[in-house]
């Protein structure tokens, strides 16, 4: 896949904290906190949204190189897939 397409997989109940958030999947009982930049991903993918999508919002909104964004988003979506908080629909 060159540009997989993520969603959410879960429903979560969220609170801000400044920049960042504090995310309670209720059914699984577990706790998530997200730094800021993976807030602003979450945020993103409240619609499905390619990595390439993903990738080009970051780098407009943040101060980093596409190559670096890139190895980045590529850490935290896996993560996040991992963690059963999103999924790759295609």
């Amino acid at each position: 896949m060159s540009n997989p397409v993520y969603r959410r997989a879960v429903e979560l109940m969220e609170a801000e904290l400044g920049e960042e958030l504090v995310a309670l999947d209720a059914d699984a009982g577990t706790c998530f906190g997200f730094n800021e930049v993976a807030t602003s991903v979450w945020r993103r993918l409240a619609k499905p949204a390619s990595f390439d999508r993903l990738r080009d919002g970051l780098v407009a909104e943040y101060d980093v190189s596409e190559d670096q964004c890139t190895a980045e988003l590529q850490r935290l979506l896996d993560d996040l897939v991992e963690r059963g908080l999103i999924r790759i629909v295609s």
